[in-house]
C-alpha cells in the first residue's frame, strides 16, 4: 500500500499530466480519457501520469516540438488514426501552423512509405475541415 508521500507524488503527476494535456489536446484529451474510462480507467491515468505528467513536461523540447514529434511518430506507424486525429488538434492549439503539420507528414513518406503518409494525409484533411482550415494554404517557400 502506498504511503502518504507516495499518494502526494501520484496525484502530483496526475495534476501535471492533466493540465498539460489539456493544454495540448484540449477537448481530444477528454475524449481519449472518456473512452478508456469504462473499460480502462487505469490505462487513462497511465496516459496522464507517465505520457503527459513525467515525459510530456520534462526539458528539452518545447511544446511544439513534441507535437510535431507526436504527429510524425503516429503517422509512421499507422493505425492510430484517433490518436493521431487528436495529435493533429494538439499540434494546432500549440501554435504548429497547418502548413508545418502537412510537411511533417510529407516527411513520413521518405521513411515510412506513401500508403502511411497518404493515409494520415486523410487524418490531417479532417482535422483542418472541422476547424475551418480548408483549403491549407501551401508552405512557403524555401
Amino acid at each position: 500500500m502506498a504511503g502518504m508521500a507516495e499518494m502526494a507524488e501520484m496525484d502530483e503527476r496526475y495534476k501535471r499530466g492533466l493540465d498539460r494535456m489539456q493544454e495540448v489536446l484540449g477537448p481530444q484529451g477528454d475524449a481519449v480519457l472518456g473512452s478508456l474510462a469504462e473499460v480502462a480507467p487505469d490505462m487513462g491515468r497511465f496516459v496522464v501520469e507517465f505520457a503527459y505528467g513525467d515525459v510530456h513536461t520534462r526539458p528539452g523540447l518545447d511544446r511544439r516540438q513534441r507535437s510535431l514529434l507526436a504527429v510524425g511518430v503516429l503517422s509512421s506507424i499507422g493505425g492510430c488514426e484517433p490518436l493521431l486525429s487528436a495529435h493533429v488538434h494538439g499540434a494546432l492549439n500549440v501554435g504548429l501552423d497547418p502548413a508545418e503539420v502537412v510537411e511533417a507528414v510529407m516527411q513520413c513518406a521518405v521513411y515510412a512509405g506513401f500508403p502511411r503518409a497518404l493515409g494520415a494525409l486523410e487524418v490531417v484533411r479532417a482535422v483542418f475541415a472541422e476547424r475551418g482550415l480548408i483549403p491549407c494554404p501551401p508552405a512557403p517557400a524555401p
